[in-house]
């Protein structure tokens, strides 16, 4: 029970660190969540997987807080630094959570979140199934709520344009047998959007 108490206690503290730095990022997350359980349990994922998987997508953008607010807040175009420094997120995350014993199941998830099908993603340039599926679910999961969540630089997309370009992703972007399940998910009304002003926010 004092493990379990220090666990929910160090995630609060990276949770309240990260809405600092980005008041979006809780939103965010909780969105990727449940877009992401809705594929796992038609991979019918067992109990204990699904609550590594609701960690892992509390922190997958815990990196974030190494990112300065000006960067993650820039309504135009990023330059190649501020580039960088976006994609570093991913590493500096795991770096942040890797002395927490309770967190390493997050581990896939803050490290792969980011890495493509084709081998074009960041930070390790994985491709196919050496990417572990966590990231390849949350990959599809996080890029789905950010077509559909109003970001500084862009309005955000209809549900049915975002579902769209994860079909038209699948197999360069996304793992294809993930993105099918994503989309038959939505189709069955397994995935919702909030009300799109919550969603902003």
């Amino acid at each position: 029970m004092r493990g379990t108490s220090l666990t929910v206690t160090q995630l609060e503290t990276f949770a309240a660190a990260m809405s600092v730095c980005d008041p979006t990022l809780a939103g965010h997350a909780t969105r990727v969540c449940a877009h992401a359980e809705a594929v796992a349990l038609r991979l019918s994922w067992p109990t204990e997987r699904l609550e590594h998987l609701h960690l892992g997508a509390a922190l997958h953008d815990v990196g974030k807080v190494n990112v300065r607010p000006e960067v993650l807040a820039k309504p135009g175009a990023l330059d190649e630094s501020e580039l960088a420094e976006i994609r570093a997120h991913p590493v500096e995350g795991a770096w942040l959570i890797a002395g927490v014993r309770s967190f390493v199941p997050a581990l896939p998830y803050v490290l792969f979140h980011h890495e493509r099908w084709d081998g074009g993603g960041y930070p390790t340039r994985r491709a196919r199934h050496e990417i572990p599926i966590e990231g390849r679910i949350l990959a599809v999961a996080d890029a789905f709520d950010a077509m559909t969540s109003a970001r500084p630089y862009r309005d955000a997309l209809a549900a049915e344009a975002a579902i769209g370009e994860v079909e038209r992703c699948a197999g360069s972007q996304f793992d294809p047998e993930i993105a099918r399940v994503f989309v038959d998910a939505f189709c069955a009304g397994e995935i919702a959007l909030d009300d799109p002003v919550a969603a902003a926010v």
